[in-house]
């Protein structure tokens, strides 16, 4: 489990195809701090520490991972938001997170409204999940506030720290990003469907 609040970056060292697997070595801050096994989410998908050596570590990446999610896009160089799994004796910043990337977008606009950046995101408009205004999504692992909500589309809010300090900077129009929608939104949708009266 995790918050959406993204603790470092890291860079994409190498990429290596194995089987129909790619695994996938980084180098971040705080490498020397992982254990194997270890669950960690990059930009949002939630993958487990497999090698560690010297100051890089790897993870793998199976075919259901790589078709849901962005990371069949990553190059050597590429920027990765990263946060390690929730302790659950801290605060909750963020929102609750899971880390299994829901389907990807694509980033539509980018706005700078001189002090914030408004980006606007499209997906696919018959998917069954949706966003609200004011309510939480996750997008490459950041938990953000919904600003803007329509059908397949919504718009969030980034602030300068956010922007400074993910891989927001580096977002271009036409970008794929990963999405993870609410939890909780998804639980009531669910039952909703259901006819479960709450």
């Amino acid at each position: 489990m995790f918050t959406g609040i993204i603790e470092a970056t890291a860079i994409v060292e190498k990429i290596e195809k194995r089987a129909e697997n790619i695994h996938i070595t980084l180098s971040c801050p705080f490498t020397a701090e992982l254990k194997i096994d270890q669950s960690l989410a990059h930009s949002g998908c939630c993958l487990t520490v497999v090698e560690i050596s010297d100051d890089q570590y790897s993870v793998t990446a199976i075919a259901e991972t790589l078709e849901k999610t962005n990371l069949k896009e990553w190059n050597i160089g590429t920027e990765v938001n990263l946060e390690r799994c929730l302790k659950f004796d801290g605060r909750l910043d963020g929102h609750l997170v899971q880390g299994h990337v829901d389907k990807t977008g694509t980033v539509k606009n980018i706005e700078d409204k001189e002090g914030s950046y408004l980006i606007t995101i499209q997906y696919d408009e018959n998917y069954e999940f949706t966003t609200v205004p004011q309510g939480s999504i996750t997008v490459n692992g950041i938990s953000l506030t919904v600003a803007e909500s329509n059908t397949g589309q919504f718009a969030v809010a980034i602030i300068p720290y956010t922007w400074e300090f993910t891989n927001m900077k580096n977002l271009k129009i036409g970008e794929m990003v990963n999405l993870e929608f609410d939890i909780i939104g998804k639980y009531v949708t669910k039952l909703m469907k259901k006819n479960v009266v709450l």
